[in-house]
């Protein structure tokens, strides 16, 4: 198929929905597809990836990449979509108006009342429209389905990651990280941004520092970079953490999963998580995670046997608290994540995707190519 994904932010970008589309892309390379990117993000002199798992790239203006899209002959049009994503909606409008298969996936949390939906808007006027639509969570999928009405049905298009990749880890090596006996190490990775949550992190962790029994030696790493990060520089120094709160930057994906491996405990602690991508990386590695009930973290952890899920800020400081103080529970947890690989793998998100792209083209009374998937 000649497959064309828009997304408003792509690579070098990082995120829940750059990560996905890069990996879906490459993904579909791998099986022949031949795979565009459409996205106004710049690439900030960075090169495009070569190879045969590159999709090609187009950036640019809203005008040129309508130009782009109405040229380029596709068999679907795949849009992701965020809550505020006026690229992806403007260009599924001119898809649609060109007669293309367009299935639209929503990333994120829409609120569930087309009231108050506030810029996520624009994207109900194509409710009637021929979109095969999807979320990426039964979490995500519940206020979309409010937001859009009845009529249209939405699917549930999980994200993957590369659960072996991930579980080849390397073994723990706790005295060569130089990290002192019995110390705990608490990580959570992603964007610094608001929505993620990175102060309020800040604020249950040294509620958590505070009820823990200072002999045991607790560190927390948040990783990555964001509008927050000056933010939470700041905050650090000023609440006195700086001795036990760690702030590398952003990773590389090999640099994350060392770092998962030299970890005890996970933590998600936003509120609006459709998914949890990273979280996905450190169950897969093998670490329990504590995250929100209402988030998409539920989709592959199980209260109690996986991890912790919780209802607000200071149920998440007691289960982190729980996990530190009684290493019995945590490490039962790590040992139950490491032996059981998570079912959110690639072949299921590609088989789900090859079943939104059958609907979609029925929807535009369009025929696809017939390939082969995962039975």
């Amino acid at each position: 198929m000649r497959i064309a994904h828009i997304s408003d932010a792509y690579l070098p970008r990082l995120g829940g929905i750059e990560t996905l589309v890069s990996g879906l892309a490459g993904h579909q390379r791998r099986a022949g597809h031949e795979v565009h990117v459409l996205t106004g993000t710049r690439s900030r002199g960075t090169r495009e990836p070569v190879g045969p798992d590159a999709p090609v790239v187009h950036r640019g203006s809203p005008t040129g990449l309508l130009s782009d899209l109405r040229s380029g002959q596709f068999d679907v049009v795949h849009v992701h979509a965020s809550v505020f994503s006026p690229l992806a909606m403007s260009l599924t409008v001119a898809a649609c108006a060109a007669d293309l298969s367009v299935a639209l996936t929503v990333h994120s949390m829409w609120p569930g009342h087309p009231a108050i939906i506030g810029p996520a808007g624009f994207g109900l006027r194509l409710r009637h429209r021929p979109v095969a639509w999807s979320a990426v969570s039964r979490a995500a999928a519940g206020p979309l389905r409010r937001a859009l009405g009845p009529g249209p049905a939405v699917d549930i298009v999980p994200n993957a990651v590369d659960v072996d990749w991930w579980r080849a880890a390397p073994a723990r090596q706790r005295e060569d990280a130089g990290r002192p006996a019995g110390e705990v190490v608490i990580t959570s990775l992603g964007r610094l941004a608001g929505r993620k949550r990175p102060l309020p992190l800040l604020r249950v962790m040294a509620a958590v520092r505070r009820q823990v029994d200072p002999s045991v030696p607790i560190r927390l790493v948040l990783a990555g970079e964001g509008p927050q990060l000056g933010r939470v520089r700041r905050a650090v120094s000023a609440w006195g953490m700086s001795s036990w709160v760690e702030l590398p930057g952003r990773l590389s994906p090999v640099q994350a999963r060392d770092l998962l491996s030299r970890s005890d405990v996970y933590v998600a602690p936003a509120d609006l998580e459709s998914f949890g991508i990273a979280a996905l990386e450190a169950r897969s590695v093998g670490l329990p995670v504590v995250a929100k009930r209402a988030s998409g973290v539920g989709e592959f952890v199980e209260h109690g046997r996986e991890g912790l899920l919780v209802g607000s800020d200071l149920d998440m400081v007691h289960a982190l608290t729980a996990l530190v103080t009684d290493t019995d529970r945590r490490t039962t947890m790590a040992a139950h994540n490491a032996a059981t690989p998570p079912s959110t793998t690639w072949d299921e998100a590609l088989l789900r995707t090859d079943r939104l792209y059958r609907r979609a083209a029925e929807l535009a009374e369009r025929s696809l190519p017939m390939v082969e998937v995962p039975a």
